[in-house]
């Protein structure tokens, strides 16, 4: 008899549509695909097939990237956004910073020097 292994989080699984991908994946990879054909065939006879491929592909990874790539459960524009969020929405807190004296160099004193002439007196 087969048997099968079933995974404990069902919450993980995800449902394909075609060809193995899911209904977000495949938009993702029709929206670079709409992008980057176009810019192909209007490219090729100006600046020949192999760069205007090129240019096909540097569109076209964006898109790909937003349909395929996912860690810890986040898709890109989650991460992305996490990102901004940290870096320029919320600034970081200040922490509060000593001067270690003993690293640094000691200040320097003004030296006091005895003048021959005048003084106070001191109330005398």
């Amino acid at each position: 008899m087969a048997y099968v292994t079933v995974p404990k989080d069902l919450s993980k699984i995800k449902n394909k549509v075609v060809f193995n991908l899911t209904k977000r994946q495949l938009i993702c990879i029709g929206i670079g695909a709409a992008m980057g054909i176009p810019i192909y065939f209007l490219t090729k006879d100006l600046i020949g097939t192999s760069n205007a491929a090129t240019v096909m592909m540097v569109v076209m990874i964006p898109a790909f990237l937003f349909a395929l790539y996912e860690k810890d459960g986040m898709y890109l524009e989650q991460i992305l956004y996490n990102m901004y969020k940290v870096k320029f929405k919320n600034p970081p807190i200040r922490r509060y910073e000593t001067i270690n004296y003993y690293e640094t160099e000691p200040p320097k004193k003004a030296r006091r020097t005895k003048s021959k002439k005048g003084g106070t007196t001191r109330g005398k």
